[in-house]
C-alpha cells in the first residue's frame, strides 16, 4: 500500500514541479498524459505493493523529483548546483554510495550551507532506500541552520513519504503550508505533495 501511495506522491510532486517550471495547458496535459502513462506501465510490471519493487527505479524516479523540488525551493543557478548536480547524476547511476560521498565532503567544506545539508540527507535516504538516522540527523543540521524556513522541513517529509510514513510526512508538509507567504514560488509544490499524499488511490484487485 505504502508504494502506491509513494507513486501518487511522486506523480502529484512532479506535475506541480512542472506547473512551477512554466508548464500550461496543452503542453501540462502532455506532461501529465506521460507520467500517468509511466504510473500505469508501473503498476502493470512494477507491482508497487510489494516491498521488493526494483530499488533502481526508486531512484531514478525520485532524483529526477529532487532536482525539480530543489529548483523550487533554492533556483538553478545557486552556488551549491554543481555539487547537488553531480550526486544527482551518480544516484541516477545508480551510484549512490559515491552520491553520499560527494555531499559528505561538499558539507565539510561548506558546514553553514543548509542547501547542501538537504543534499546529503537525500543522497543519504537515496543510498538507504528510506530515511535512516545520518539522513535525519542531516535534515536537522539543515533546519537548524535556516529556522523558520520550509525547504528542510519540506524534504524531510518528502523521505518520511518515501520511507512509508505519509501520515507524519502530512503533518509536516500542512504547517509548512500553513506558514507560507500565499505567493510563495514553492507553495503549489507543497499543495500537490498533501493533495496526492491525502487521496491515496487502491488498486483493484
Amino acid at each position: 500500500m505504502s508504494g502506491w501511495i509513494v507513486l501518487l506522491a511522486l506523480v502529484g510532486l512532479s506535475l506541480a514541479a512542472l506547473r512551477l517550471l512554466g508548464a500550461r495547458g496543452a503542453m501540462l496535459q502532455i506532461c501529465a498524459a506521460a507520467l500517468m502513462f509511466g504510473a500505469a506501465g508501473y503498476a502493470v510490471q512494477g507491482r508497487p505493493g510489494l516491498s521488493g519493487a526494483s530499488p533502481r527505479a526508486r531512484i531514478d524516479t525520485g532524483t529526477m523529483l529532487l532536482t525539480d523540488a530543489r529548483h523550487a525551493f533554492f533556483g538553478s543557478f545557486s552556488a551549491e548546483e554543481s555539487w547537488m548536480r553531480f550526486s544527482e547524476g551518480l544516484a541516477r547511476a545508480g551510484k549512490s554510495k559515491d552520491a553520499v560521498g560527494i555531499l559528505t565532503n561538499a558539507v565539510k567544506r561548506y558546514p553553514g550551507s543548509a542547501h547542501l545539508w538537504i543534499g546529503l540527507g537525500n543522497a543519504l535516504v537515496e543510498h538507504g532506500h528510506g530515511l535512516t538516522p545520518p539522513a535525519e540527523l542531516a535534515y536537522r543540521r539543515a533546519a537548524e541552520l535556516t529556522p523558520g524556513e520550509p525547504a528542510a522541513p519540506f524534504f524531510y517529509g518528502l523521505a518520511l513519504a518515501r520511507s512509508g510514513d505519509p501520515d507524519a510526512a502530512l503533518a509536516i508538509w500542512r504547517d509548512v503550508l500553513a506558514r507560507a507567504p500565499a505567493k510563495a514560488g514553492w507553495r503549489p509544490l507543497v499543495e500537490g505533495g498533501i493533495a496526492a499524499l491525502s487521496n491515496p488511490v487502491t488498486p483493484a484487485r
